[in-house]
């Protein structure tokens, strides 16, 4: 029997009613941020405790709302979780390979001064390890290399939380972007370009910043030729990849024209002086192993792999040759339980409007399948055997259960609020703040990325929240879509888990609130400075982003 949506259930009032539907939200909160709870529990929990509130609140069927629950983790499983799982998997195929110490000395080399090293490992080289694989790579990975070279642990990973910002939006092969236009109906190479028009701003000043937290603003200034060569030539194609790329590749191609410009400049530049920690002596390291030119072209083989198949996958023709001639998917055309029962009311939407559901397993033409393929072919060009590989998937697979159920969950949540009707509450809810919305909206953003640790989290839990806001207010739906994901990005250095797995990463384990201490400042100076960027492009340069009409689906 047919449910219509019901944005003011308790006494007629949205904020009575947001209160009570926003309880799960603040349920994540102390879950993860006061008790601590590991994310899978804390997901599945929040998705239990969310089914039952908007039974009790919207008295939506319970078959529609577990209906719409496994829709969600559908979603989340593929094609999101699938990308991470790729991605991940790639990357554990070149350090059992042991290609990985020649990607680090390849890069460790080119400087002893260690603002040029923090710039070249933190900056570059994490935004690299973001793009390939995510999941708190670049703080883990980088964190180690730099205390490897001689680095104090603390600013080891107080400066990779810091740099793993600018790059976020797009880690994981795009894994944000497309949880974004998953829960939005907006697609994901529109919210790509706009979050490619907001980031570089940001691009260029946070290898700036990185070094005036690291060594001051005097030792900054002579650097400074390199500083902007390595954020400039990151933001420049950051821009241009996400504008006309897609939202696969900004990570890996910015990172890597960063790591190239950087390093062809040391060849021709070096600073006055080396600059190094106070306690350390000014003497040239000679503890690198070097590598010849074959050796390091092989360790990044196969990333140079990746970049091709998700090149070619991105192509608008070979979409359409997987979508009409190969046809190898599944498309759920009427979800069961689900498909012609919601219908949406006003103020959302002029008159009772069906609220579609569907789903479509479109397993080859998914970037996930793409970088799977590329991880495959890379394990012969690394010399692994079939048997090796296969472990390596398992090992994988078994590293990555839990945040998989977690990611499952998260966008059961979603799904959920968005067919409840949650989502819409919540947004007639914000539209009440009005003009000074597009300041909270990346606000919004950067608090989910502090509950769930992630910017694709984030992006499932507030995408809808965030453009039925602005289509209430009259905005731009893409501004709000894309501010959520810009502003989330400058919540992951002080998330719990990046602060776990940064801690874990540098043998800081049990000094997260040290870390916590090092970071939120900075973190909520950024997040203000993304909040006037939003501000700009939402009243004084709204002709920045792209424009997309919608009727709210």
């Amino acid at each position: 029997m047919p449910w219509t949506q019901n944005y003011s259930a308790l006494a007629g009032s949205i904020g009575f009613t947001s209160l009570a539907v926003a309880v799960p939200i603040l349920y994540l909160f102390w879950a993860l941020a006061v008790k601590k709870m590991t994310g899978h529990i804390a997901g599945v929990t929040t998705l239990i405790l969310t089914i039952l509130d908007v039974v009790i609140v919207y008295k939506m069927p319970v078959s529609m709302a577990i209906s719409a629950s496994i829709l969600g983790v559908f979603n989340g499983l593929f094609p999101i979780a699938w990308i991470v799982f790729s991605a991940v998997f790639l990357y554990n195929l070149v350090v059992e390979a042991g290609q990985f110490d020649v990607i680090k000395s390849s890069i460790a080399s080119l400087s002893d001064d260690r603002r040029l090293q923090t710039l070249l490992i933190a900056f570059s080289f994490g935004a690299f390890l973001e793009g390939a694989a995510g999941f708190g790579a670049p703080v883990a990975i980088a964190g180690a290399i730099l205390i490897g070279l001689g680095f104090e642990p603390l600013y080891a990973a107080g400066l990779c939380l810091i740099a793993d910002t600018a790059p976020v939006a797009f880690g994981g092969i795009g894994s944000p972007i497309i949880a974004a236009g998953s829960v939005t109906g907006i697609s994901a190479n529109v919210i790509s370009q706009a979050v490619g028009r907001q980031l570089p701003f940001l691009s260029i000043l946070v290898p700036m910043y990185l070094i005036i937290v690291l060594a001051g603003w005097k030792k900054t200034v002579e650097v400074l030729p390199a500083v902007l060569i390595a954020g400039g030539s990151f933001a420049i194609t950051q821009f241009f990849s996400s504008n006309y790329l897609g939202a696969y590749l900004p990570d890996i191609i910015s990172s890597l024209v960063s790591l190239v410009c950087t390093a062809a400049f040391l060849k021709v530049w070096k600073p006055k002086t080396i600059w190094r920690f106070p306690h350390e002596k000014d003497t040239k390291s000679d503890t690198a192993v070097k590598y010849t030119g074959a050796q390091i072209l092989k360790a990044w083989t196969p990333f140079i792999i990746l970049t091709i198949f998700v090149g070619i996958w991105g192509v608008p023709a070979f979409k359409d040759f997987v979508a009409k001639d190969l046809r190898w998917f599944i498309n759920i055309k009427h979800w069961p339980g689900l498909d012609g029962l919601i219908y949406k009311a006003a103020p959302i939407v002029p008159k009772p409007t069906l609220y579609p559901a569907n789903y479509e397993w479109d397993f080859f033409s998914a970037a996930g399948t793409a970088i799977l393929l590329a991880a495959i072919i890379s394990s012969f060009v690394l010399g692994l055997k079939p048997s090796k590989t296969i472990k390596v998937f398992g090992a994988t697979f078994k590293q990555l259960l839990y945040p998989i159920i977690m990611m499952g969950s998260v966008l059961g949540i979603a799904y959920l609020a968005n067919y409840s009707g949650m989502s819409f509450t919540l947004g007639l809810l914000f539209a009440s703040t009005g003009k000074i919305f597009p300041f909270l909206s990346p606000i919004l953003g950067w608090l989910g990325v502090f509950l769930t640790g992630s910017d694709t989290s984030s992006n499932a839990l507030f995408g809808k929240l965030q453009m039925t806001t602005a289509s209430q207010l009259g905005l731009n739906p893409v501004l709000a879509v894309s501010a959520n994901s810009s502003g989330g990005v400058m919540g992951k250095m002080i998330s719990p888990q990046s602060l776990a797995v940064a801690a874990a990463g540098t043998n800081q384990v049990g000094k997260e609130s040290s870390l916590f201490r090092f970071t939120f400042k900075h973190s909520l100076g950024f997040v203000v400075v993304v909040g006037i960027i939003i501000l700009l492009q939402a009243y004084v340069f709204p002709g920045m982003l792209p424009h997309v009409t919608l009727a709210l689906q």
